[in-house]
């Protein structure tokens, strides 16, 4: 009798998880007939950052997005696929609902849970009509013959199931609400940096599973790419404090702090992406910044270089 409620219960168990980690997706009725705008669409690409991770590394077209810039992290390396136009190896037979169930819900086009190495959790603020404002201007940009590579991740961050758990936690599928206590110029740039641009994905710590500190968040963390200290752009003076909005802007616009540091070349892309907006949303998008809670948050220390001997 104990063994067939031990099973019973196990049996419940299994279904329970199941249910829990199966990829919830929006299906195709969920898209009313509308017209895209596709300047917004690009406006959308170039805040992005898509070139950053996507174009092809090696060469200097920017919107060959053949994939294949690698992300080594402490659960592996993920490897940035094609996203061209191709039909064969890029995205250029998807439809509709499957971009917009990969940026808002992390779902690929066969059902399967993408990594949050994709940052859906920031994407997830963008309103379905941006979403497919983005998918037709990326219908535009040329297509890339280059196959995607896989990703090369150790057990047991290999089991894709696993990230429906990881969802449960982490992605709670809501688009962006502005903040009626705010200007619409701090709104916008509320939307471009909490959202399409993704600013916190780097700029923020992360706990063991993968997942933004939300307290600490903007407070810098471990470079995604491995290596380096991406910096605190909170106002505390660990941060950006001593910075205007001005500053802020000629930042974004130009790549130079202050100081007349140039920046480093993982921002640099980033810039350069930026610099394609309008001055009306790079001010924005300094406002919010400018807003944000002081947090502390500097590079951990390095040890100490043993002295040499003789």
């Amino acid at each position: 009798m104990l063994t067939r409620v031990v099973l019973v219960f196990a049996l419940v168990g299994l279904g329970l998880l199941y249910w829990m980690t199966s990829p919830v997706i929006l299906e195709a009725g969920a898209l009313k007939p509308r017209t895209a705008n596709l300047s917004n669409g690009e406006i959308l690409f170039n805040v992005g950052g898509c070139a950053s991770c996507h174009a092809t590394p090696g060469q200097p077209d920017r919107l060959r997005l053949g994939g294949g810039r690698a992300l080594k992290t402490a659960f592996g390396t993920f490897k940035a696929p094609n996203i061209s136009s191709d039909k064969n190896v890029g995205i250029g037979d998807w439809d509709e609902i499957t971009f917009v169930n990969a940026m808002v819900r992390g779902v690929g086009r066969s059902g399967e849970h993408l990594y949050p190495a994709f940052p859906y959790t920031s994407y997830q603020r963008m309103p379905i009509d941006d979403v497919r404002d983005l998918f037709a201007y990326m219908r535009t940009v040329p297509g890339d013959t280059t196959p995607s590579k896989p990703h090369e991740l150790r057990f047991p961050f290999n089991v894709r199931r696993a990230i429906g758990l990881w969802k449960v936690l982490y992605l709670d599928g809501q688009a962006f609400r502005a903040d009626p206590a705010q200007t619409v110029e701090i709104n916008r740039g509320a939307y471009l940096v909490e959202g399409p641009g993704h600013c916190a994905e780097c700029h923020s710590p992360r706990n063991s599973l993968g997942a933004i500190e939300d307290r600490r968040r903007f407070s810098g963390g471990i470079n995604p790419a491995g290596t380096g200290f991406v910096p605190n752009i909170t106002q505390h003076t660990d941060g950006i404090a001593s910075w205007s909005k001005s500053d802020i802007e000629f930042f974004l616009s130009e790549g130079f702090t202050p100081d007349g540091a140039s920046v480093d070349p993982e921002m640099g892309v980033v810039v350069d992406n930026i610099a394609r907006l309008t001055t009306v949303d790079r001010a924005a998008m300094a406002a919010y910044v400018k807003s944000l809670p002081a947090r502390p948050g500097r590079p951990p220390k390095q040890p100490a270089a043993a002295d040499s001997e003789g």
